[in-house]
């Protein structure tokens, strides 16, 4: 045993939505942080406990760590550096945003993305209204039930070489 894990509970399953068992402890984590695999995580009540899941996994609010103690910690998406989008054609923006493959979160009257000051001046650029927030950022899950847009993946492999050509180029930070 390393110093770092010593005898903290393990964190071995997520529990699903509705899981019906009342949770012990509670967890903060903003969206970054909610993507883990094994990983020491200090609780609301001062405790921590080692994540070790047999693959990373993309936790959202309201799912829950059951420890092998019994232990069942629930996940809160915690408030982050955000910026707010609005604008007259929201679906234009959100296209822009989604070709450069960030992660978005969609809402009738504005998106929500990780702080970027040079999507933020894209945005504003092409008309976009964009403020600096602090806000919970739940973005959109992606269309393959995956939970998260990571890098530049559209399902193929990129190893391979092959016409790519989505109509725009693209801008990688």
């Amino acid at each position: 045993m390393d110093s770092l894990t010593g005898n903290l509970p393990r964190a071995i399953e997520v529990l699903p939505f509705g899981h019906g068992r009342s949770p012990s402890d509670y967890v903060s984590l903003d969206f970054e942080a909610r993507f883990l695999r094994r990983k020491r995580l200090s609780l609301r009540s001062g405790q921590s406990v080692l994540v070790d899941l047999p693959h990373a996994v993309g936790l959202l609010a309201g799912q829950a760590l059951l420890c092998d103690t019994g232990l069942v910690v629930e996940v809160e998406a915690a408030a982050e550096p955000l910026l707010s989008i609005q604008g007259e054609d929201l679906v234009r923006l959100a296209w822009h945003i989604g070709n450069r493959h960030t992660p978005c979160q969609i809402a009738a009257d504005r998106l929500l993305i990780q702080q970027n000051p040079v999507l933020a001046h894209m945005l504003e650029t092409l008309g976009a209204r964009v403020e600096p927030i602090s806000a919970v950022f739940e973005p959109e899950t992606g269309a393959y039930g995956t939970g998260r847009t990571m890098g530049h993946d559209h399902g193929h492999d990129h190893s391979r070489s092959h016409p790519h050509d989505h109509g725009a180029p693209h801008e990688h930070e």
